[in-house]
């Protein structure tokens, strides 16, 4: 990929690849970001800060265009001198708000994984200070391109189940020893735990379908032996629109439910495993070396009214294809463009809410009322 540098200042110049500077090479940033990054043909990974050594020679095989460097400072130095149009943000919870606020503050625009703050009003003022920078900022909420939460999506707006009433997700997991790390830990500077982690996409995705929230139940547990943050929740929502999402997110799950249960008045969908889009990056896969996002038949989900799907109820639906590519493609074109992101700051903080009631919800055993 070209990474000849546009106009200093500049979003790049017209045909040049937008340089993007990314801050770190854990999970998020090798297996998610970078080569989301590298598949967008306007835009061209510049700079990858991670002080680890073994990254740093990763970053080098993985993709022999970019730079490494040590340290935020190194890159913001890059910045300073003009010679990067977007920071993304992939280090851990804790350092999300500082880093994306001095992207800011350094005149760039900044992509943050999720979640994008501790809370909503963090979150709110950094939308407060890229609206007064006129720059854009924009949390990744990759899942909404996973493609049975892309093909739940058409079943509820092309009117296939009829009035949608009750949304149930899982996203489950078997892994009952603790691997340590900042993720599971208890201090709430980290913003660590499965709420935060899993919850901000089930979240995400129940507002994007059924709108606002209005009350939020939740139950949280830490179950495994030493565990600090919780690995074990469940939050129930009632939309402003009658809709009830009902959301679990585990790391304790042995026997795993449906990914996606879509009850309507007409008609239902269910869904087991998950998109495959994360397995074939972990993989190395790549977007654009062959189909992407697909899924075979046996995968897909079911819909039908008043059968089981385990036992042969309803009629297989075609799984859209998943598209992660689809978020940066549209980072790119709101960049050039000017137009608004994929996924919205204002979005985020709405999805905090919801988080920090549900937290609220668990430790005081009753319902929120947002």
């Amino acid at each position: 990929m070209d990474g000849t540098p546009g106009t200093p200042g500049t979003p790049g110049t017209s045909g040049t690849p937008l340089r993007v500077g990314l801050i770190g090479y854990g999970t998020a940033g090798s297996f998610f970001h970078a080569p989301l990054i590298a598949a967008t043909a306007d835009l061209a990974l510049d700079t990858v800060v991670t002080a680890n050594p073994d990254r740093q020679h990763q970053v080098r095989a993985e993709h022999p265009g970019a730079r490494t460097a040590a340290t935020a400072d190194e890159l913001f130095a890059r910045a300073d001198a003009g010679e990067l149009d977007l920071v993304v943000v992939a280090s851990p919870n804790r350092t999300h708000v500082p880093l994306a606020r001095r992207a800011l503050e350094s005149g760039l625009p900044v992509v943050v994984d999720k979640p994008l703050a501790a809370t909503a009003a963090e979150a709110e003022e950094l939308a407060a200070l890229a609206d007064e920078r006129g720059l854009l900022l924009s949390p990744f909420q990759n899942r909404r391109w996973d493609g049975d939460f892309r093909t739940v999506r058409k079943l509820a707006e092309d009117g296939t189940l009829g009035r949608v009433l009750r949304f149930e997700s899982r996203f489950e997991r078997w892994r009952p020893h603790l691997k340590g790390g900042w993720r599971e830990s208890g201090d709430p500077a980290e913003v660590g735990g499965i709420l935060y982690d899993l919850g901000s996409h089930l979240v995400d995705q129940a507002l994007t379908l059924f709108g606002p929230a209005e009350t939020v139940y939740a139950e949280t547990d830490a179950r495994r032996p030493g565990a600090e943050a919780d690995d074990d929740t469940f939050i129930a929502l009632r939309h402003t629109n009658g809709v009830r999402s009902h959301l679990w997110m585990s790391a304790v799950t042995s026997q795993l439910g449906p990914r996606f249960r879509v009850l309507g008045s007409d008609a239902g969908y269910v869904k087991y495993g998950l998109d495959p889009q994360e397995a074939a990056l972990r993989e190395g896969l790549r977007p654009g070396e062959g189909p992407w996002g697909t899924e075979p038949q046996p995968a897909w989900g079911r819909l039908g009214a008043g059968e089981s799907p385990l036992t042969g109820g309803g009629e297989p639906v075609p799984t859209l294809p998943g598209d992660y590519p689809a978020y940066y493609a549209a980072i790119a074109r709101a960049l050039r463009d000017g137009g608004q992101p994929p996924v919205t700051a204002a979005e985020a903080a709405a999805t905090l809410r919801v988080l920090e009631a549900a937290k609220r919800s668990a430790a005081e055993g009753r319902t929120i009322v947002l």
